[in-house]
């Protein structure tokens, strides 16, 4: 009997690719091993979908974000006609990432209708928003009728010990001291990054109480880790990792930490799924659409007039929703997860 071949579109989101782990479990615990699973990603997302036990092939999606490129979607799409697959799950809703499955042949092509997709999709739901206010909800609703499932297992990403060992000894580090990971970058913009002085007056609390602070973050992160460490007094116990290590090595140093502290950013979501504690800060955004899956996270926001607001910048330019999260309550929120 031949297996039963999907194909996932996966979003262009870090943190959405992680939380599209919700749609993929739900399918393996539908079909079991009757079904493979094959991904199509970004290039920088390759290694979150191989840290994924579900998914067997990945291939890469070559397009760069905003890029249309019709005749060498249509060409990606012919070249995997030759994979047969059974069905296809386009999770973002635009109407460009609905083009290669189409002209890969897929059967039965599942999504929102999105950008008016009918035709290039056949298998359409139409979002309702109120009854599906999380992102794990969309997703999981494309396999069931366009309703929430009534059970959804969170993220959980493999971890490589032996990578581990090979970044301590790579960087110089160790285990000696708890280790707490802070994530003070937001790709999405200043309404959801908590303040870096307020991210450098909680490493200094953190090195008085023993504990070690890796930063962590892209190599276009660095002037926000470099405010942070200018702001720090030259805290011995400060580490800056962003930009030196790979999204794979970021997996497994995650998974290391006593607790991560960090925006509603793809980082969030990774640490979730390494199974760390996760003290999650909250601004322009909402924990009601994007919340940190685990049972281990803990969610910290301040409710005022304007927010959630949803927006990059804020438009009164003060801020108040992140300025008002002391290092304090963080400081307390990470020693009520985990002891040093």
């Amino acid at each position: 009997m031949s297996k039963y071949k999907i194909l996932i579109v996966a979003p262009a989101w870090v943190g959405d690719m992680v939380m599209g782990q919700t749609l993929l479990k739900l399918l393996k615990n539908r079909y079991g091993d009757n079904c493979q699973i094959d991904v199509l990603v970004n290039d920088w997302a390759k290694d979150v979908a191989k840290r994924m036990p579900e998914v067997t092939q990945v291939f890469l999606n070559p397009f760069k974000h905003g890029e249309f490129g019709l005749m060498n979607r249509i060409k990606l799409g012919l070249s995997l006609r030759k994979e047969r697959y059974d069905q296809t799950f386009v999770l973002p809703n635009s109407l460009k990432s609905a083009i290669i499955p189409f002209f890969a042949g897929i059967k039965r092509r599942t999504g929102f209708v999105g950008e008016m997709r009918y035709g290039l999709l056949n298998d359409v739901y139409k979002l309702d928003k109120e009854a599906l206010p999380l992102m794990i909800d969309r997703f999981c609703a494309l396999a069931n009728d366009g309703k929430k499932p009534a059970k959804i297992d969170y993220p959980a990403f493999s971890i490589d010990k032996d990578n581990q060992q090979n970044i301590l000894n790579k960087f110089g580090l160790a285990l000696d001291k708890p280790i707490v990971c802070i994530c003070p970058a937001a790709e999405y913009g200043p309404a959801k990054r908590w303040p870096t002085k307020h991210f450098a007056t909680l490493t200094q609390m953190l090195s008085s109480k023993g504990y070690q602070v890796w930063i962590m973050g892209s190599a276009k992160d660095n002037e926000i880790a470099d405010e942070v460490i200018s702001l720090a007094d030259k805290n011995e116990n400060l580490v800056n990792l962003c930009g030196k290590t790979n999204l794979v090595d970021v997996f497994d140093i995650l998974a290391m930490a006593k607790s991560v502290v960090s925006n509603d950013s793809g980082l969030m979501h990774i640490a979730c799924a390494v199974g760390a504690h996760v003290v999650a800060l909250y601004g322009s955004s909402s924990p009601g659409f994007t919340p940190p899956l685990s049972g281990k996270a803990s969610i910290v926001k301040i409710d005022i007039e304007c927010s959630p607001c949803f927006a990059r910048t804020c438009k009164f330019d003060h801020y108040h929703c992140l300025w008002g999260i002391t290092p304090e309550v963080v400081f307390e929120n990470i020693l009520s997860l985990s002891k040093p």
